[in-house]
């Protein structure tokens, strides 16, 4: 009899082992491996950006293509738009937004609006922006250096501070190490938002919506041509974060 119930055991453990090898991976990549979706299944992501995500500085043959332009469409249609007006927010569920230009009053209201009626933003505001361009100053297409804001983060109760030399110079977000020497730090004025990782991510409910808000665009370039993968991994949980259900948010941490 005691032998009939050895195989059982040697079973048991061995089903074991793989659940807990399975949960120590997906709590090392952060829950999710996020896997490309089939083109008939990618959802619209509308992105506003003056990052050379899109379109290279240098328009040439031989440009190479973005890899985080590369990594958004694995997973989504995306949508270059100019504004967060009403008329480009018309039907969309999901919006990108790293390090925009000043948006119009008008397309503040409108982007505000579409949020509290149940859109979901990722926005990427970056006071000190480092990423380097050829542009001159004062080029309308050159990326500021210094995030636009114009009221948008207050009114929905976040306050954005400049880089601290004095703050650690790097951050581990779900295992992947984050430079954040330029990034800013975000503070909340009420319980819409959750501040996370240091001041680095806000989590805000507004209205029906949700804007989640990183005090740092230069992450979407890296450093280090190593670390690009895993940046850009996590910009893909973020928004990943925001298309689920809120009562199925998972932490940062």
């Amino acid at each position: 009899m005691m032998f009939q119930r050895a195989p059982r055991a040697l079973a048991l453990a061995v089903l074991a082992l793989l659940i807990a090898g399975i949960v120590f991976v997906l709590a090392r990549s952060g829950g999710s491996t996020l896997p490309p979706r089939a083109g008939n299944a990618r959802p619209q992501l509308l992105l506003l950006t003056t990052l050379p995500i899109v379109f290279p500085e240098q328009l040439t043959l031989d440009a190479p293509a973005s890899p985080v332009l590369a990594a958004l469409e694995r997973r989504y249609r995306v949508e270059p738009i100019s504004t967060a007006d009403a008329a480009d927010l018309r039907g969309a569920r999901l919006l990108l937004m790293a390090q925009p230009q000043a948006q119009p009053a008008g397309a503040l209201v409108d982007l505000d609006r579409w949020v509290r009626q149940g859109g979901s933003v990722l926005l990427l505001a970056d006071p000190a922006l480092a990423w380097p361009s050829e542009r001159p100053l004062g080029d309308m297409l050159r990326p500021p250096t210094t995030f636009a804001d114009t009221g948008l983060l207050q009114h929905w109760g976040l306050r954005l501070l400049g880089a601290d030399p004095s703050s650690q110079p790097q951050v581990k977000i779900r295992g992947t190490p984050v430079d954040v020497r330029s990034a800013g730090a975000l503070i909340a004025a009420d319980r819409r938002c959750r501040i996370s990782d240091g001041g680095l991510i806000a989590r805000c409910s507004i209205g029906k919506g949700r804007a989640t808000v990183i005090a740092d665009a230069d992450l979407l370039r890296g450093r280090d041509a190593g670390d690009g993968a895993g940046l850009r991994k996590l910009l893909l949980e973020w928004l990943a974060e925001l298309e689920r259900p809120a009562n199925l948010q998972v932490s940062s941490a």
